[in-house]
């Protein structure tokens, strides 16, 4: 037996003709380093057709990728949704790739059009005569002359382009399961592996990400999206403010703490998202020169483990309470959120607030073990995370066809490469990426909770923790150390602030005291470059008694 239910797709040209008509006068604002640019979700909506208009006249039909080189802004938000809208796949390019990862990805998903922010230009022109596919190349915010293209490419202006079009479009009715977007992961093993997004699969990701267990977004909120358009799926910020008509502030290239702090205190958001890195950074500004940032209900913080010290400094100081969140380009990527249990207060509040979170009724997890056997949810077994649900990729992008990678799937599940525990109410806590993990005498160490020790000292701006070989013990954790700026500490002081932390052979030798902590395209720590310098014998390394 059927239901009667209609069978109406879930697609984005529904959410952009709802968002730019019913959530018309609801703004998305670029700022420009002194105030802002802003655009109505109404004006959004004509510019869109505008784009999907030039687009056509291109060529660019179902399916065709258009790729993205751009910061945050404006121009940005109108291809994400225009592009997906008008039945193409937008593709949003990760400027911050090594050049060879750049350039792969772009060939790799076979880009015809992409469009550059005019700041970018310089660095998009060395990759642009090895891009196989691109015919056309949209400027915007910027002079589309000083871009020197190659034999059979065409430079446009953004501004000139869409000044010709109608603002009106015929925006299609295709299948809910057709390919939206497409993101590549960060590549810190091996080539980029690109995960496709369907129509469907964001429709449902922004409504989880509305809801009051995701991120709670309500028409009310004014959303400063930090977290790159081009870094997983963007978080699915701008399909849920979208659906729920928040305002969205784009910081366009102005990442540092200074002005991300300027433009709070001018634009006073609501809400915001970024890696622990950036927030980092904001702490530090702030303890330099104070200012009010209640007007914060909430920061989510994913990408790699929020430092629980970071947590409380925000909370007790500042009166901004931190969301940690779990999630992975091929999760699109919300996997679990960290809002406690009803009725939980206090220390045993903050217990909940410090794992990755509860895992929404759309995504089913499961903890495996070595050995292949699934383990016991009960807060205390470890294994390596796997996931599947209706947001989650089954397999990754091919020219040929979807490529189930062995190493990645298991039987319809993603293997995620985390190691954690699941309570028996469904929290994750990581412990380490299963490459990450220090494995010392046959017993684990967790690079993550040293290093969130670590960073909860004083002295300590970032540290970062990797596995170095040792004779004795295979393995021993090496504790690489970023001061704060004018602070001073000794390895032996930051590993006595460790002694009440962990048991005693879980207490690192090793010490390296470092500018910076390298990071990868979206903020992450880079171990493997860590591992590297190590092993080049380029770090200094104390070593205790």
């Amino acid at each position: 037996m059927l239901s009667t239910m209609q069978d109406e797709p879930l697609s984005l040209a529904t959410l952009l003709k709802y968002a730019s008509t019913f959530q018309g006068e609801s703004t998305v604002s670029t700022w420009t380093g002194s105030g802002v640019r802003t655009m109505t979700y109404r004006e959004m909506g004509a510019e869109a057709a505008r784009l999907a208009n030039a687009l056509r006249g291109f060529g660019i039909g179902v399916g065709d990728r258009v790729g993205t080189f751009m910061w945050n802004n404006n121009e940005h938000m109108v291809a994400y949704i225009a592009v997906p809208a008008m039945g193409a796949v937008l593709h949003a390019l990760n400027i911050r790739l090594f050049p060879e990862q750049l350039v792969y990805v772009a060939n790799h998903a076979e880009d015809q059009v992409v469009i550059v922010d005019g700041s970018l230009v310089p660095m998009f022109a060395q990759y642009l005569p090895n891009l196989k596919t691109v015919r056309h190349v949209i400027v915007a915010n910027g002079d589309a002359s000083t871009l020197q293209a190659p034999e059979g490419v065409q430079v446009h202006s953004y501004t000139e382009l869409l000044a010709a079009q109608p603002d009106t479009f015929d925006f299609p009715v295709i299948d809910e399961r057709s390919a939206a977007a497409m993101c590549y992961t960060s590549g810190t093993t091996g080539d980029p592996k690109g995960v496709v997004y369907s129509h469907r699969s964001n429709w449902l990701h922004a409504m989880q990400v509305c809801s009051p267990m995701g991120m709670g977004f309500t028409g009310s909120d004014n959303v400063l999206a930090i977290v790159p358009l081009f870094h997983a799926n963007a978080w699915g910020l701008p399909y849920a403010a979208l659906m729920s008509g928040a305002n969205v502030l784009m910081p366009d290239r102005f990442l540092q703490p200074g002005p991300l702090l300027e433009m709070m205190a001018d634009q006073l958001p609501t809400f915001a998202a970024a890696v622990p890195t950036i927030w980092g950074g904001v702490l530090a500004g702030l303890a330099a020169k104070p200012q009010d940032i209640s007007h914060l209900r909430t920061a989510v913080v994913g990408g790699s483990a929020v430092p629980p010290s970071m947590m409380r400094a925000f909370q007790e100081q500042h009166g901004v309470r931190i969301l940690h969140a779990w999630g992975m380009t091929e999760t699109s990527p919300l996997g679990s959120v960290a809002h406690p249990p009803a009725g939980v207060t206090g220390e045993e509040e903050w217990e909940y607030r410090y794992t990755q979170g509860r895992f929404p009724a759309s995504v089913q997890a499961r903890l495996v073990g070595d050995d292949g056997a699934v383990v016991p949810n009960d807060g205390e077994s470890l294994g390596e995370l796997e996931v599947r649900g209706p947001w989650i990729t089954a397999s990754y992008y091919s020219p040929d066809g979807g490529v189930i990678d062995p190493d990645k799937f298991d039987d319809g599940w993603l293997r995620t490469g985390d190691v954690g525990k699941i309570s028996p109410n469904g929290y994750l806590t990581l412990v380490d990426r299963s490459k990450d993990v220090i494995k010392s005498g046959g017993e684990w160490i967790s690079s993550v909770d040293l290093e969130n020790a670590v960073i909860g000292h004083p002295s300590v701006a970032e540290a970062a923790v990797i596995g170095v070989p040792d004779e004795k013990w295979d393995e021993r954790p090496l504790v690489a150390v970023v001061l704060a700026e004018g602070a001073e500490a000794k390895a032996e002081e930051l590993r006595d602030f460790l002694a009440d932390k962990f048991a005693k052979w879980q207490l690192p030798e090793r010490w390296t005291f470092i500018a910076e902590v390298p990071k990868t395209s979206v903020g992450k720590f880079d171990k493997k470059r860590l591992r590297a310098q190590y092993a080049d014998g380029d770090l200094t390394v104390t070593t205790l008694s």
